[in-house]
């Protein structure tokens, strides 16, 4: 059985509740998540896991968050290569350019980001409509 990690970092809430519907998309294939906070684990425990679902919202000026996940993500992007990933997170404000900025680091890296190469954004408190989207998310991520 498929075990995907889905680890986030969330401030508000709402990058958590995008994190816990996308694990609940994967666990409707048939496939395992585990839903973790960053500070739960680092880069070193990732190197046998193929497919991982990564979420941190925009700070500041539209970048990741840089007191936790950015400096588990710049420990984790060396490892990416071969990699399948899903990113996603929330903003308040902008127009998404941290997100580019982070799939094309991402990307760089050698891992293959799914839903069309780009990560999911969500404005502030996730709806229903888009926690399913993040749902679907999940589902096509346990699918690669």
């Amino acid at each position: 059985m498929k075990n995907i990690k889905v680890i986030y970092w969330s401030s508000t809430g709402n990058t958590e509740s995008m994190a816990k519907a996308v694990a609940e998309g994967v666990r409707s294939t048939g496939a395992a998540a585990e839903l973790l906070e960053v500070s739960e684990i680092n880069a070193a425990d990732l190197s046998s896991c193929t497919l991982l679902a990564l979420g941190c919202p925009a700070m500041g000026d539209e970048e990741l968050e840089e007191g936790e996940f950015a400096p588990f993500f710049d420990e984790l992007e060396p490892h990416l290569a071969g990699k399948t990933v899903a990113l996603f997170g929330s903003y308040d404000w902008g127009d998404g350019q941290w997100m580019r900025d982070w799939q094309e680091r991402t990307s760089k890296a050698g891992a293959v980001i799914i839903n069309g190469g780009n990560g999911l954004i969500i404005n502030n408190t996730p709806e229903e409509a888009d926690l399913e989207s993040c749902r679907r998310l999940g589902a096509e991520l346990a699918e690669q």
